[in-house]
């Protein structure tokens, strides 16, 4: 079948998508998406760049690692979004306005020598 593949990220969460047209059983990681992704507030995190497009007419296929299932689930969402404006750029607009398109490039922060934490420092004591 022919598909339409983009990569989306989030913190260190990497997901590689492969959009198909047509209806058919979406998949992360080789397993049913409603197994993989069970909260209902992440799946609609997954479904929102399709229900902007305007038209369910997509299943997908993803491989996502790294981070925790929040981040993946917003990694699909992205890599979702890119897919469709690769697709068709009339997208586009609609999925920036939304904030689907926009790469969320917050990560922790790491923790410097002499710190307790990445910015946490020693209690100053006067006397």
């Amino acid at each position: 079948m022919k598909y339409t593949y983009a990569i989306g990220r989030r913190k260190t969460a990497s997901a590689q998508v492969r959009l198909f047209a047509g209806k058919g059983e979406s998949e992360v990681n080789g397993r049913p998406l409603k197994e993989y992704v069970t909260r209902d507030d992440l799946l609609s995190v997954v479904h929102a760049p399709i229900k902007v497009a305007g038209n369910g007419d997509y299943h997908f296929s993803v491989t996502v690692s790294g981070s925790g299932e929040s981040a993946q689930a917003q990694a699909i969402a992205h890599g979702i979004a890119r897919a469709l404006v690769i697709i068709d750029e009339s997208y586009k607009s609609a999925l920036r306005d939304q904030g689907l398109l926009t790469r969320d490039a917050r990560k922790v922060e790491r923790k410097k020598p002499g710190l307790h934490k990445a910015r946490k420092r020693i209690q100053w004591s006067k006397r």
